[in-house]
């Protein structure tokens, strides 16, 4: 090794149990995104002839118990899932970092207000938040999706707000201050690139509890209703015919769980 060699910086390693992540979390994408860009059967289409059956050379995942594709099935309740979760994510993360660098800066009353806000929302379990969301307007997406992220934007408030207040402190954002820069350029510079990694680990664990909310309210036949394809509810529809068609359930189960293995690879701190 070159005395170069020793100084040279070395390139950033992504690490393994991340880069596993990504790849399933990308292979999942594709699987649900494909059916739009080469066309693919209607996910509502019904044939009684081929209801419950197995795999085959034509259909690699076989047909539910009303002859609708199960392949069909499952990439339009991938892309629900994920986008519900995702939408969720990102619009739970704005007004939380936003709300928690507020508290941070001024303190005081605002601080303590914004504090007792969240303090209300954690007060209340977040799937009865969102039972009762989905209660007053059922079989709604959108209530879903806003209940979601009622209770995904607490975790972003405290966090930031927790790490907020050391970086306002430190000496490099009070020149900062002194030489006449904003609070966009203090956030922008000092903030930011503090938090940011932080926001990825709680967005993929807070996809992670958005899959499975989402999952366990169609299993109990709230939110999105048949015939809307959604992995809890299609469990429920195929779990009278276990015996029969077991590839039928097993399959929106291993969706699920592959889902929330490649969220949890990538938002997991892997060891160097």
């Amino acid at each position: 090794m070159t005395m170069f060699e020793d100084v040279m910086p070395r390139p950033a390693r992504l690490p393994i149990r991340r880069a596993i992540g990504l790849a399933l979390l990308l292979a999942l994408l594709v699987f649900a995104f494909q059916p739009l860009v080469v066309g693919g059967t209607d996910p509502l289409k019904q044939n009684l002839r081929y209801a419950l059956q197995g795999p085959t050379a034509d259909s690699w995942f076989g047909y539910d118990h009303l002859g609708r594709s199960m392949a069909a099935r499952l990439a339009a309740a991938l892309r629900l899932s994920l986008g519900l979760a995702m939408l969720s994510v990102v619009t739970a993360m704005i007004p939380g970092v936003l709300l928690g660098v507020a508290a941070a800066w001024r303190g005081g009353f605002v601080d303590r207000m914004i504090g007792s806000v969240s303090e209300a929302f954690l007060a209340l379990p977040g799937l009865l938040l969102v039972l009762m969301l989905t209660a007053i307007v059922p079989d709604n997406a959108a209530m879903l999706y806003i209940g979601i992220s009622l209770v995904l934007w607490v975790e972003y408030f405290r966090m930031t707000r927790a790490m907020s207040r050391p970086l306002l402190a430190s000496p490099a954002v009070q020149a900062s201050k002194l030489l006449g820069f904003g609070p966009w350029y203090i956030l922008r510079r000092h903030i930011w690139p503090e938090v940011a990694p932080m926001l990825l680990t709680i967005g993929a664990y807070g996809a992670a509890s958005a899959v499975m909310a989402i999952a366990a309210l169609g299993f109990v036949s709230v939110g999105v209703r048949p015939p809307t394809p959604e992995l809890g509810s299609m469990m429920i529809e195929l779990l009278p015919y276990y015996e029969e068609a077991p590839h039928g359930l097993l399959q929106p189960i291993l969706i699920i769980f592959m889902m929330v293995l490649s969220l949890q690879l990538i938002a997991g701190k892997a060891r160097a």
